[in-house]
This record gives C-alpha cells, sequence and structure tokens, in this order.
C-alpha cells in the first residue's frame, strides 16, 4: 500500500516536470519509479549547468561592429598622434600661434578695447581724409564730407558726426599740413646730424619751410578763398590760430632758435605775418607755378635779415653810446676834482 502511494505521488510529479523539463535520455537504471525521479532531478541539474545565454543575431553582429569601431579608432589615434608630431603639424602650430585671433567685441569685461576696436576719432579721420578728394568739386561744404563717406561705405547721414560741419574739414587738412611740414624738417634735421644733407642758413631754411607749406594748398587753390572766409567765423578763430602758431614754432625750432628772450616773440610775429601775406599774394598770383609769389617771400624773408641786422646795430651803437656817456661823466668828475681824494 504504501508503494502504491509513493508511485502516484511519483507519477503527479513527473507530470508537473514533463512541462518544464527538457526531455532527456534515461539509461537503463531509470526503470523505477524511484529511480525516474532521481533521473528527472538529476537531469534539470545538469541542464541548469549547462545553460548559456544564447547570442541572438543582432547582438552579435552589435558585438563585432563595436570591436571593429574601437580598433579603427585607436588606429585613428596612433595616426593623428604620428601626425601631429610631423614638421606640418609644426608649421601649423607656429601659423595659429602667429596669427593672433580676431577679437570682434568693442570692448572686453575688464574695460580695455580691443585690437580691431576703431575710436570715433579714427572713423572721423578717415571720413575727412577721403572727403577732400571731394573738395575741388562740392568745395569745403557738408557735401564733400558725405561723398566721402559714401566712398568708405557709410551712410551720407555720417556727416551728422562733425558739429562744426565744413569747419571741422578745413582745420582737418590744416593740421595735417603741419604734420607732414614736421615731418619733413624733422627729417631732414636727422639727415644733417648723420652726415647725408648740409646745414642751410637760418633765411634759406625758413623760405624753403614756408614755400612747402603754401605749395601743399596748391590742390585746392581754387577753392581756398571759401576756406579762409569759414576760419575766419568766430567759433573757428581759436583753432585756426592755434595751428598758425604751432606751425610758426616749429618752423624757428626746426631753424635752430633756442631763444628764451624777447626775441622768441619778435620771431615768431614777423614769421606770422610773412606767412599770411605771401598766402595772400597766392591767391592772386596768376603767374607759372606761383612764381610771383615765391619772389615775394623772398623779398619778406630778406626784410627780416636786414631788420635783425639793424637791431644789432642799434644795439650795439647804444652799448657804444652809454659807454661813451658813462666816459664823459667820469671824465667831467675828473675835471671838477669831485673825485680827488681829500
Amino acid at each position: 500500500m504504501a508503494a502504491l502511494l509513493r508511485g502516484l505521488l511519483v507519477g503527479r510529479a513527473l507530470r508537473g516536470l514533463g512541462s518544464v523539463v527538457v526531455p532527456m535520455k534515461c539509461g537503463p537504471q531509470c526503470n523505477g519509479p524511484r529511480q525516474g525521479f532521481r533521473c528527472a532531478a538529476l537531469g534539470l541539474l545538469e541542464d541548469k549547468e549547462k545553460s548559456v545565454p544564447v547570442l541572438t543575431s543582432s547582438t552579435a553582429a552589435f558585438s563585432t561592429t563595436n570591436k571593429h569601431y574601437q580598433a579603427n579608432l585607436s588606429k585613428d589615434n596612433d595616426t593623428s598622434s604620428e601626425t601631429a608630431s610631423g614638421p606640418e603639424a609644426a608649421a601649423c602650430d607656429a601659423a595659429t600661434k602667429e596669427s593672433p585671433q580676431q577679437n570682434i567685441s568693442c570692448a572686453d569685461q575688464s574695460g580695455e578695447q580691443g585690437e580691431e576696436y576703431e575710436t570715433e576719432e579714427q572713423l572721423q579721420a578717415r571720413i575727412l581724409d577721403a572727403a577732400l578728394d571731394f573738395v575741388p568739386i562740392h568745395g569745403w561744404t557738408v557735401e564733400a564730407i558725405s561723398a566721402g563717406a559714401e566712398t568708405l561705405g557709410l551712410s551720407a547721414a555720417s556727416s551728422g558726426m562733425f558739429d562744426n560741419g565744413a569747419g571741422d574739414l578745413v582745420l582737418h587738412f590744416i593740421a595735417q599740413c603741419n604734420t607732414q611740414l614736421t615731418e619733413q624738417l624733422a627729417e631732414h634735421q636727422k639727415q644733417i646730424q648723420l652726415g647725408q644733407a648740409e646745414p642751410k642758413k637760418t633765411s634759406v631754411f625758413i623760405r624753403d619751410a614756408v614755400e612747402t607749406r603754401l605749395r601743399m594748398l596748391t590742390p585746392y587753390i581754387d577753392n581756398w578763398p571759401q576756406a579762409m572766409s569759414i576760419l575766419l567765423l568766430p567759433h573757428n578763430i581759436p583753432e585756426s590760430l592755434k595751428h598758425l602758431s604751432t606751425l610758426v614754432d616749429d618752423i624757428w625750432y626746426y631753424a635752430g632758435d633756442r631763444s628764451t628772450d624777447l626775441n622768441w616773440y619778435t620771431k615768431r610775429a614777423a614769421l606770422t605775418g610773412i606767412y599770411n601775406t605771401t598766402e595772400l599774394v597766392m591767391l592772386q598770383d596768376s603767374s607759372e607755378d606761383f612764381q610771383d609769389t615765391w619772389n615775394f617771400l623772398d623779398n619778406r624773408i630778406q626784410d627780416i635779415v636786414n631788420i635783425a641786422g639793424t637791431v644789432k646795430k642799434v644795439a650795439s651803437t647804444g652799448e657804444a653810446v652809454a659807454q661813451g656817456l658813462m666816459g664823459a661823466a667820469i671824465t667831467l668828475k675828473n675835471l671838477t676834482g669831485i673825485n680827488q681824494r681829500r
């Protein structure tokens, strides 16, 4: 009876395991119920130990691709490291270091201006330089400034940047001419110091400097009366006189004048008068290459030389007269016995 009950239990267990257990081959030792249950249990354990996850086709393909990508990436890294150490990479690095990065910002966080930043004064100077090409057409007017701005790709309304209008254009031209003359005079002095040029007499040096400066007006000589009338406007007179005094002072300085007494003022006042009068003569001169103007300039320079010589003669004569009077006074005292000792 007990054996029958055990057989039923084993039969139920075998039916339950039949849906899970993989069919396996049983040897001749699995004939009995107890042996059959044991064989089934051993088969389950053996299948569990042998069970290995099987790679699907997609998983296998991904694994192969991943290995191939890692191999190529390692190869590319090795190749790039070899290329970077070559001469081409060194030249590329040198070019990169030499070429500065373009700074497109006007100012960084610290407030310092970038390398490519253009100030308002620089922009105005560029516009006025371009406007000088249109002075023979439009004269010394705001229209010339607008035309110059358009050549730079700017709007004609850029002329509104100049509060003084045509006055700014005339003053810019005068300052530019004075700067050019100063550079020429400084270069001539440098050549003299190096022994590459002979020094000139003071009168010849001043004459050549004034002529050089006045010849800069030649491209605009027909429109220069208009410029002079603009300079005579009340709000332009201070700047006009400032540029004129700077011009005269620079000429005398490079001529070798280092006086610190009253002669400093007399020399500059005399040269200012000569420059202004010669400029007026030039406006009315119709001779070839303004020859009459240069003859007038020669005469005025000679007048300065004569006046300087006369002043020296007067000074020496005054000293002689004073010495003579002192001697006469001493003689008179001696004759009257004032200087005799008692």
